[in-house]
């Protein structure tokens, strides 16, 4: 598969999402180039802007596998990667695969389980396998893991421990819609005299593989590179910050770029594309320092002052 060729596919599956969500062009480009790049999303907002719906659409067109995990504080590690069960019968056990066990995987509220059910998906994330009683199984290819977290409502809630957010590629907003885009929003489902929404599948799990080995394919200039780099070690010695970007939101950073250019049609990044995902990339990765908590300073403003200040290279 060609960088073109991953352009038109991309365009296909995101046109065919955009009959369904109106408006969110780039957050739904934002998903799909993490998707492309191998990671995985955290999507955090506010309750009703289509979170849910953007995971089953992505599924839909990818042909992927799709299992929904409703985080609560009394789900355990076992209801997520499955458990072995004893058969009477044959005096044996046998492995029933939990939801885990699907190519994409989404974590629906994912802030209301324990902090040990949640650690049950690092590993997964991680690694694109579960140990389950010391038995070591690999998941589904390609794996994919969209959780959802409301931003504003804390109570009966577990902070996700800094270790797995630092897993996620990227994370995304969607927004609320503009009032014609909403509007827009309430001519569809009249048009579509029900409440269900289901889509053509546009591309298939192979697909998506080729798609990602394609992107491998998408050259960095070496000024690139060191102006990923300063970008992330600008942000350790931010004074706002208590903790700045580890090299794995470095890492971010190209994977995202190479998937933001290959799905532009490019073979080569720009630095527009580093632009483009920085907040994505690197926001959640970072922690303010305890005296601005109170403070209506952002993780989002304090990337977008870094990248105000940060050289940018002129590429040949």
């Amino acid at each position: 598969m060609t960088i073109a060729d991953v352009a038109r596919r991309g365009e296909e599956i995101l046109g065919q999402i955009e009959t369904v969500i109106v408006g969110k062009r780039e957050p739904l480009s934002l998903i799909l180039g993490a998707i492309l790049a191998g990671g995985h999303v955290l999507l955090e907002d506010y309750p009703g802007l289509a979170k849910t719906l953007a995971a089953r659409c992505f599924s839909w067109t990818l042909g992927l596998s799709f299992r929904r995990i409703q985080f609560t504080p009394d789900l355990l590690p076992a209801d997520i990667v499955g458990t072995h069960l004893f058969r009477r019968e044959e005096g044996s056990f046998e492995f029933r695969p939990g939801p885990l066990f699907a190519q994409l995987v989404l974590a629906d509220e994912i802030n209301r389980a324990t902090p040990k059910t949640q650690s049950a998906l690092l590993e997964a994330m991680q690694e694109g396998q579960a140990t389950i009683e010391g038995d070591t199984r690999p998941l589904p290819q390609p794996f994919i893991v969209l959780a959802t977290q409301n931003p504003i409502e804390f109570e009966g809630t577990f902070p996700l421990p800094e270790a797995q957010v630092d897993r996620f590629l990227a994370r995304v907003r969607f927004g609320y819609p503009r009032p014609g885009e909403e509007v827009e929003i309430l001519r569809r489902r009249l048009a579509r005299k029900k409440e269900d929404v289901a889509l053509p599948q546009v591309a298939s799990p192979e697909e998506v593989l080729a798609m990602r080995e394609a992107i491998e394919g998408v050259f960095v200039d070496e000024d690139l590179l060191g102006y990923m780099a300063a970008i992330t070690e600008a942000t350790r010695r931010h004074p706002s910050l208590a903790l700045g970007g580890s090299p794995r939101g470095t890492l971010a950073l190209l994977k995202l770029s190479r998937a933001r250019a290959a799905l532009a049609g490019r073979d080569y990044v720009l630095p527009d594309d580093v632009k483009a995902v920085a907040v994505p990339a690197l926001a959640h990765r970072l922690i303010l320092s305890p005296e601005l908590w109170t403070r209506e300073v952002r993780a989002e403003d304090i990337v977008g002052e870094v990248l105000a200040r940060t050289p940018v290279p002129k590429i040949r």
